[in-house]
């Protein structure tokens, strides 16, 4: 009986040693590549910014305006915006916006020229299924079918042709593209200082009222 308990103890020390040693482990690794993937997030989307806004000169990244909103005491990130100058003349602003596709989330940065329109986007990450809504990394893009190059959401909120809209929806993947759209039209909203910060200039500034024909269902990211 007690060589048994003896060889549950030693059971149980080395299982609490393996495990001490593992989770020692990987947080090392998580230190060793914490800078890494900060390094290489910084590079897709300084890659991103450049591909959806005019030529600039400033660093956007530097000079980029956070929106919160909250919810159950937590923060939430609904936009960030990146102002975009060439010298001392602003020349358009990219925003990030998130909704729901069929999937899950999509995240999409939109770019504005100085007149609001669309100048570019970058579909940043999504879950959506390859081959179908997948696609919308460059189905709304110039030169493709449901291209959205110098519309403006200002004039009329984007949606599909389906819905009564000007913008052909990808094939077989009609809920992706609205979440598409959605995510378009409210980082316009934002743009224009639709919420606390007003794209154009950067500036804080209190939240204008949006008309419902042109509010947009947009998901967040809790802060923990």
């Amino acid at each position: 009986m007690k060589k048994l308990e003896s060889s549950l103890k030693n059971m149980l020390l080395v299982l609490t040693g393996v495990t001490a040693i593992s989770v020692a482990l990987l947080a090392y690794v998580n230190e060793l590549t914490k800078g890494p993937i900060a390094e290489a997030n910084a590079k897709t989307l300084n890659e991103a910014l450049k591909e959806v806004l005019p030529e600039f000169t400033n660093n956007p990244v530097a000079e980029c305006d956070t929106m919160f909103s909250e919810k159950d005491g937590k923060k939430i990130v609904d936009f960030i915006i990146y102002p975009a100058k060439n010298g001392d003349q602003w020349v358009g602003t990219a925003v990030e916006a998130k909704s729901m596709g069929f999937g899950g989330e999509l995240k999409v940065l939109v770019g504005f020229d100085a007149e609001g329109k669309i100048y570019n986007y970058s579909l940043l990450s999504h879950a959506e299924t390859p081959g179908l809504g997948s696609k919308a990394a460059d189905w709304f893009k110039e030169g493709n079918k449901g291209s959205i190059k110098g519309m403006n959401p200002g004039e009329q909120p984007l949606t599909v042709s389906k819905d009564g809209g000007q913008v052909d929806a990808i094939t077989a993947s009609t809920i992706t593209s609205r979440a598409f759209l959605n995510a378009v039209n409210a980082a316009y909203g934002a743009y224009k200082g639709n919420g606390d910060t007003n794209g154009t200039t950067g500036a804080s500034q209190k939240a204008a009222p949006v008309q419902e024909s042109e509010t947009a269902i947009v998901d967040s990211v809790v802060i923990k």
